[in-house]
């Protein structure tokens, strides 16, 4: 079943107008659907089938790929929907970005980069095992780990009863009885670095993702988002081409 859309947003995502102006509009009688005229602002339609008029002129969203960097605070669920009604980090987009969609997960604990986009062909690159896309982390853990620890968490450890592909492990400071690491991997199995962490007897206290492939979180705030630029959209692209 398609999704259903406001007429107002519609129109916002097709550049005719923002959705204040794009009301007004509306309740002018100027803007018809499938050929009759529609005043009544809680109208929703199916974009990929209806057909809209402004003035008598069909209007069409762009067939243009959104790339943006979230920065996605604890308790958020990395999906669309839930079936808890927990949030999810879509609540933390505005609409006017149109359906993007999260590139992988961060679990509902866990913080930092994401990257959503509608560009569907990226994201099946960039999901891909093949690639290896490396992601890093700023993880704190309970304890102060051994050389022998880092050591195995570099070679790999056994998780899920496989084992994981080498990593990098290093021990960036201590404090009291917790120390904090910055770990980078490049597979994307669920929970994995908590797993990690666990196998060398620490648990993870805080995860935050600081890194993917090309593309570094800065200070971009928690909660906060931002549109990639030009040229991190053309290194993650390069990336993903590398291979093909």
């Amino acid at each position: 079943m398609a999704e259903l859309m406001r007429l107002q947003k519609y129109m916002a995502l097709c550049g005719v107008a923002s959705r204040r102006a794009a009301e007004d509009m509306i309740t002018a009688g100027k803007v018809c659907v499938n050929g009759k005229t529609v005043t009544e602002l809680g109208t929703k339609i199916d974009a990929e089938t209806d057909a809209v008029t402004v003035n008598g002129k069909a209007i069409i969203p762009p067939k243009q790929n959104v790339y943006v960097m979230l920065n996605k605070p604890k308790g958020y669920v990395t999906t669309a929907k839930d079936n808890f009604n927990r949030k999810t980090v879509l609540d933390l987009i505005p609409e006017e970005l149109g359906r993007v969609f999260p590139v992988g997960r961060l679990d509902y604990d866990s913080e930092g980069l994401l990257l959503l986009t509608n560009d569907g062909d990226l994201t099946y690159r960039l999901t891909h095992p093949s690639h290896e896309i490396t992601k890093s982390y700023l993880v704190l853990v309970a304890g102060v780990p051994s050389e022998e620890a880092l050591t195995a968490l570099r070679s790999g450890v056994i998780i899920d009863g496989r084992k994981t592909m080498p990593a990098k492990a290093e021990l960036k400071r201590t404090e009291a009885e917790k120390s904090v690491l910055r770990i980078t991997i490049s597979e994307g199995r669920n929970r994995q670095v908590r797993k990690m962490c666990a196998s060398v007897g620490h648990e993870v206290l805080r995860l935050r993702r600081v890194a993917e492939g090309p593309l570094s979180l800065g200070d971009l705030k928690s909660g906060a988002w931002r549109y990639l630029t030009e040229k991190e959209i053309m290194a993650l692209r390069g990336k993903t081409n590398a291979d093909h």
